[in-house]
């Protein structure tokens, strides 16, 4: 059995349609990469402080 091909693109542009796209620029994207960008961001300073409040 095979597959019908699957043209998928990275970064949708608002006047196409929503389907087959991994990141769509719209709000919910936008907010959604904002809250893990800065879950990293302290993630990384945690790192950092804990790095160096236990030498």
């Amino acid at each position: 059995m095979k597959q019908g091909e699957e043209n998928t693109e990275f970064v949708k542009n608002p006047e196409k349609d929503k389907q087959k796209y991994i990141f769509q620029k719209d709000k919910k994207t936008k907010i959604g990469a904002a809250i893990i960008i800065g879950f990293l961001i302290l993630m990384i300073i945690g790192v950092i402080v804990s790095g160096v409040a236990f030498e």
